[in-house]
């Protein structure tokens, strides 16, 4: 440690940190950082000259009003929050309640199930867009004859070529891929609780019901935050799984539409629509923001209202 004439002393440079962090901060700014600045930079101009012309806000403007961009975006949107909801609502607890399953002590093969649950994860998009898409085919699919076996053929509709059901059924598509993941956020979190605890409810005599609300849901609080943030990130900038499945115009008329499918139809073109770099860097200045919102929502109006349970 150097001593300073004052008789301070000052604090070796933590070189460990440099070595070992700074190649990742390099790459993140390299490929994260910087592309993010430049984007929200590029949607401040428009065409014209050699580097474009700054006009400000009007990009953003003619998007939410003007009457050839406003449907699309307004459209996308409210489809993404539609998209967004099913994950909430049936990813998200069909994850919990499998967590709860497998995190019982007594049953055997947890680890088994667990990666049976969590494998359709790691599986390419295109395959679980490809596979989906044949099970579904009102031709050929497998779809009508298994609702048939069970008497529930009166139920098979080509649903992904009707406005209506085609985004819920992309959105359960998503959520049987994704699954395992908010199942094992949730399966670490419960397991992280001292069997202690959950011995003496026992012997007070509260029930498995009792125990999971009073007890296990209180202390996984935390966790159910980071999933819901995670997903609410995700969701707002998916766009893979509905370009493998719906094509670049995320039919039937853009009714599959969201947000990373607008980027990328205004963006790089499709068909016979011209791309716009401006306007493409527009939508995604959009993105941003409402990903912004929903993270400072998540930080100071979740985050800090939490209490934090220590064993």
């Amino acid at each position: 440690m150097t001593t300073l004439s004052g008789g301070r002393r000052r604090r070796p440079v933590p070189w460990h940190l440099v070595v070992f962090l700074g190649p990742a901060v390099a790459l993140y700014t390299a490929f994260m950082v910087f592309p993010l600045f430049d984007s929200l930079r590029l949607s401040l101009f428009g065409p014209g000259g050699s580097g474009g012309v700054f006009v400000g806000l009007d990009n953003y403007v003619r998007l939410l009003t003007d009457a050839n961009w406003a449907p699309r975006f307004w459209g996308a949107l409210q489809n993404n929050v539609i998209f967004f909801a099913i994950h909430m609502l049936v990813q998200n607890p069909i994850g919990l309640l499998l967590a709860v399953i497998l995190s019982t002590r007594v049953l055997r093969g947890r680890a088994l199930y667990r990666t049976l649950i969590f494998a359709p994860t790691i599986l390419s998009v295109v395959i679980v867009g490809f596979i989906w898409k044949l099970i579904l085919n009102p031709l050929w699919g497998v779809s009508e004859g298994l609702l048939a076996a069970i008497g529930l053929d009166d139920l098979f509709a080509p649903w992904l070529g009707l406005r209506g059901p085609a985004l819920i059924a992309v959105g359960l598509m998503s959520v049987w891929q994704y699954v395992g993941i908010p199942m094992l956020l949730f399966s670490a979190a419960l397991l992280a609780i001292p069997d202690e605890i959950i011995e003496a409810a026992r012997v007070d005599g509260a029930g498995p019901g009792r125990i999971f609300s009073r007890i296990q849901l209180p202390m996984i609080a935390p966790t159910i935050g980071i999933v819901a943030i995670l997903t609410f990130v995700g969701n707002f900038n998916a766009f893979d799984l509905i370009y493998a499945v719906q094509g670049g115009l995320a039919g039937p008329e853009f009714s599959t539409d969201i947000m990373g499918t607008l980027f990328y139809r205004t963006f790089f073109g499709f068909q016979l629509q011209l791309g716009s770099p401006t306007m493409g860097a527009t939508v995604a200045g959009m993105m941003f923001l409402i990903i912004l919102f929903g993270v400072c929502l998540y930080l100071f109006g979740w985050q800090r209202r939490l209490v934090t349970y220590e064993a």
